[in-house]
Parts: C-alpha cells; sequence; structure tokens
C-alpha cells in the first residue's frame, strides 16, 4: 500500500526553477517556518515527479531538509500522459542527455539556495533511473557533499547522450555515495554492482554498497509490487545516517 506523508507543518508545492531562459517545473517540500535547512536533491524514476516521489520529498522535509525533485524529462516529454515502461523509455527517456540532466540538477540547486536552503549542506538521491544519475552527480560537482543512489543502473555502453556510466565515473567520485541495491534485481545485475564496488575500491574512494538478499528492483516504489516493506525500512535509515555522518542534517 502506497505510504501518504501530509503536508502538515510544510511549505509543499509545485516550483518553476529558473533555467537557461525557461522554467523547469518541480516539486519543493520543507519546514513550513525557518531557513537554511540542509538541501537534497530527488531524482525521479522514470515515471517522472509523480505521487510517490512528492511524498519522499515530503518524508524528507518532515526531517528537516530542504527537498526538491525537478523535471528532469520536461524537454522531451510528458510521461505523466504514459503508462507503458517501454513506451516511456523509448519516447522520452533515451532522449534525455546526461549534460541536460546535470545542469538542471545545478539549477535546482542554484534554486534552492537563493530561497532558504543551505548549499553547504547539499546532497542527493535518486531511485531507479534516479539512482544512475544520483552517481554521476556525485562526480560532477564538489559543492554535493553526499549522495545516496537507489538501485541505479551502473554499467553500460557508452553513446552520445549518455558517454558515461557509474562505473566510469567511478574515479571522479567528489564526495562520499551509498550504493543500495536488491540481489533478486533482474535489472540490475549483481556482476554490474559487483563491478562497482570494485572500481571505487581500486580508485580509494568513500563509497559503500549494500545488496539485500531478499529484494528485487525498486524494493522501496511503495505504489509498485516490487516493494519490499522492511528493504526499505531499513535502506531509509540508512541513507538518513549516511547524510548525517557526511554533513548534510
Amino acid at each position: 500500500m502506497a505510504v501518504r506523508t501530509d503536508a502538515e507543518g510544510l511549505d509543499a508545492r509545485a516550483v518553476n526553477i529558473p533555467v537557461g531562459g525557461m522554467e523547469l517545473p518541480g516539486y519543493q517540500a520543507m519546514p513550513a517556518r525557518g531557513a537554511g535547512f540542509p538541501v537534497i536533491l530527488v531524482v525521479q524514476e522514470i515515471f517522472g515527479v509523480n505521487e510517490y516521489i512528492q511524498d519522499v520529498c515530503r518524508r524528507l522535509a518532515k526531517l528537516g531538509y530542504l527537498a526538491i525533485a525537478p523535471e528532469l524529462f520536461w524537454r522531451q516529454g510528458d510521461v505523466s500522459k504514459m503508462q507503458d515502461w517501454q513506451e516511456i523509455s523509448q519516447k522520452v527517456v533515451s532522449r534525455v542527455g546526461d549534460a541536460q540532466v546535470l545542469a538542471d540538477l545545478d539549477a535546482s540547486a542554484e534554486y534552492t539556495g537563493a530561497g532558504r536552503g543551505d548549499l553547504g549542506r547539499l546532497g542527493i538521491t535518486g531511485f531507479c533511473w534516479g539512482g544512475r544519475i544520483a552517481w554521476l552527480y556525485a562526480a560532477h560537482t564538489v559543492r554535493v557533499r553526499a549522495a545516496v543512489a537507489w538501485y541505479g543502473r551502473l554499467t553500460g555502453d557508452p553513446d552520445g547522450l549518455h558517454p558515461r556510466h557509474p562505473v566510469d565515473v567511478a574515479g571522479d567520485l567528489c564526495c562520499p555515495v551509498l550504493g543500495l541495491y536488491g540481489a533478486q534485481d533482474h535489472a540490475i545485475p549483481l556482476a554490474s554492482v559487483e563491478q562497482m564496488r570494485a572500481a571505487v575500491a581500486a580508485a580509494r574512494k568513500n563509497a559503500e554498497i549494500v545488496v539485500y538478499p531478499e529484494a528485487g528492483h525498486a524494493f522501496h516504489a511503495d505504489y509498485r509490487p516490487t516493494f519490499n516493506e522492511n528493504v526499505a525500512r531499513d535502506a531509509w535509515q540508512r541513507m538518513r545516517e549516511w547524510f548525517r555522518q557526511y554533513g548534510v542534517a
């Protein structure tokens, strides 16, 4: 059953983020009162900034964060009107370039810093498609203090829009990264997880990869049949501790 987090005590709403002379839609949640909140960029699954991702933002806001989830597919299409993941992948996601995504995340961070966020305490977390992006963003900027990647793809063939994958940027990581994966995940082979583990170890980077033996893909997505409540709860706590440990709190 999908979790529903209320907005009591929060400032939670749709926002428009200035980027390149345009406005990028997104969703933002933070405590209703105060300022100087630590910032977490929340990166969507392929299904966009849906109710689940918005709820994740509210959950983080209840913990004292300013959480923002930009609509990173906005230029290429509206996935909210699509049901089939293959259609979403082929018509929209495959056309979204990594450079565009990283720049939009930079703009989203700047937007929070110009408001009530403290960019000195910046973190990022991403789910599925967003899990891959969390790794890439951790190698993109020294401003991010910690990253948490949930079952994101780690390897793949490069192309013009996606020149490097997480395993390729292991040596460039600018912050500690926590990776959360399921051993029963048919989309993310364990061999690729072990390849990533070896790459960060060889690069002497601060990264921890946790593999849950009983979990499959999207084990945190409470609106999907893959949801595993016990694993999701443990992983969420690990994420909280990771951010606290590395100054995103």
